[in-house]
């Protein structure tokens, strides 16, 4: 899809890419931990039924292996610290 406009440089086509049900989940899952809210807020950014994004929210599991922690800086500003676990190396002879 993309519109014309006319600008004084001549016509520029922009395009537009409307988001995906998988980045309003993303962007959803960024707002709350609550499934129901995240269903809900996807929901609402795709106009969709919140039933169709309930099953592809409970089909996409949460990022595994890392740990959101959510610690007050200096000034009392929140700060959000993603820790990541690696695994070790394992030696094969």
């Amino acid at each position: 899809m993309s519109e014309v406009w006319n600008t004084k440089y001549g016509p520029r086509r922009v395009r537009f890419d409307p988001p995906t049900l998988k980045e309003a989940i993303a962007a959803a899952r960024g707002l709350t931990d609550d499934l129901q809210l995240q269903a809900e807020i996807a929901a609402s950014l795709m106009d969709l039924p919140v039933e169709a994004v309930r099953s592809e929210l409970l089909k996409t599991a949460p990022p595994r292996g890392s740990a959101q922690i959510v610690t007050n800086g200096r000034e009392g500003i929140a700060k959000t610290v993603i820790v990541e676990r690696k695994r070790s190396r394992v030696q094969r002879p």
